[in-house]
């Protein structure tokens, strides 16, 4: 992995969220070189937290100037709020039955990057190689598995977050469900003309060169009838947790990669890698390579594969130290705030614009 690309050095980090330019981000987001962050990644995995980002950007632009780029940053707290309200529901379909399935696996031509349209068959097999891909492009990839392919949202987007470097369970799976309409009014369609813009390509003649009145009513294409399951095989880290008589244990794990928190604390710092958890939500080795680069920022930081109780276990008299995360309501001891944009908007809105409207009158006082 090209770590150029993706440093994991916290001073470089914290550069990449000095240099992000919010009106450059709002004129060109949607294009697949346009100014975008390149901090999802480190967000996701809890290295910053969104108010060091948006106190960073609010000291060199106006609120108004920057609000598009606070809003994408309010999504993801969005999405996190969701699952905080809705728990497990979130991998099933939210708001309604996902309509017109005609199978619950992957197009193979999805999992081998063999649609047949170029750019999207680069940018698959580029996010296998790499764990990134610009969120405009992972919609198209969603409205041509299922509402194109008539595939269920789940497992693909399994598959995709499987290789994500900013791999978010409820962005992801939240996300994946809005193109399919199961958590939306209608579904996303994009064609290869809207395709051809945002990546500046002239692609002609593809089963998406058509009208968007057209597109819903087509059959499934021959080249995306082929289905079948992802292998998605996870291999997790040898442990190297050492026995110490620690009173105090901070448990990090792959959302919590954060080296500043209480980084002026004595105590054993963990990095906890529960089976259980890769499991059920695997990853690739790309993104295990990632989040075990990311943790060496943390100095002295040992790896522990096995559960929280057995971490428990093995130091029955220390007291936990931990990030409150929807993940970790199993962990017992002292839980941290992660660090809320918006602390004061909580629960379920059944729209962004819902959540947003509550949002902007905390923001305004920041202004």
């Amino acid at each position: 992995m090209n770590n150029t690309k993706w440093p994991v050095d916290y001073d470089e980090i914290i550069q990449r969220v000095q240099d992000v330019h919010p009106v450059l981000y709002a004129k060109t987001r949607n294009f697949i070189d346009g100014k975008v962050s390149r901090l999802s990644p480190y967000i996701s995995r809890g290295v910053i937290s969104l108010p060091l980002v948006l106190r960073t950007v609010l000291q060199k632009y106006k609120r108004h100037d920057a609000e598009k780029f606070i809003q994408e940053l309010a999504w993801r707290e969005y999405w996190q709020r969701t699952w905080e309200d809705k728990s497990d529901a979130i991998f099933s379909d939210l708001k309604k039955p996902q309509d017109d399935v005609g199978h619950f696996q992957v197009p193979l031509a999805i999992l081998e990057g063999r649609t047949g349209i170029t750019v999207i068959d680069k940018e698959i097999r580029n996010l296998a190689e790499t764990g990134y891909i610009h969120n405009h492009i992972r919609m198209y990839i969603a409205s041509i598995t299922c509402n194109i392919g008539k595939a269920h949202w789940w497992q693909p987007a399994k598959w995709m977050y499987y290789h994500l470097l900013d791999g978010d369970l409820a962005s992801n799976s939240l996300s994946w469900q809005w193109v399919a309409g199961a958590n939306s009014s209608k579904k996303y369609y994009c064609n290869q003309d809207n395709v051809n813009h945002y990546t500046k390509t002239m692609q002609a003649g593809s089963f998406l060169y058509h009208t968007y009145d057209e597109l819903p009513g087509l059959p499934v294409p021959e080249v995306l009838r082929d289905h079948g399951l992802p292998l998605l095989q996870v291999s997790l880290p040898e442990s190297t947790l050492t026995e110490s008589d620690a009173q105090k244990i901070f448990v990090y794990n792959s959302y919590n990669l954060d080296p500043m928190w209480r980084r002026d604390e004595k105590g054993l710092r963990v990095l906890l890698m529960e089976p259980s958890h890769f499991n059920e939500f695997p990853v690739s080795q790309v993104v295990m390579q990632f989040i075990l680069d990311l943790s060496r920022m943390v100095p002295g930081i040992q790896v522990f594969c096995g559960s929280y109780q057995e971490l428990k276990t093995m130091y029955p008299n220390a007291i936990c130290y931990f990030k409150k995360h929807p993940l970790t309501k199993h962990y017992t001891g002292f839980a941290d705030d992660p660090g809320y944009l918006f602390p004061g908007v909580t629960g379920y809105y059944p729209s962004f614009m819902a959540y947003w409207k509550q949002c902007e009158k905390q923001l305004k006082k920041l202004s």
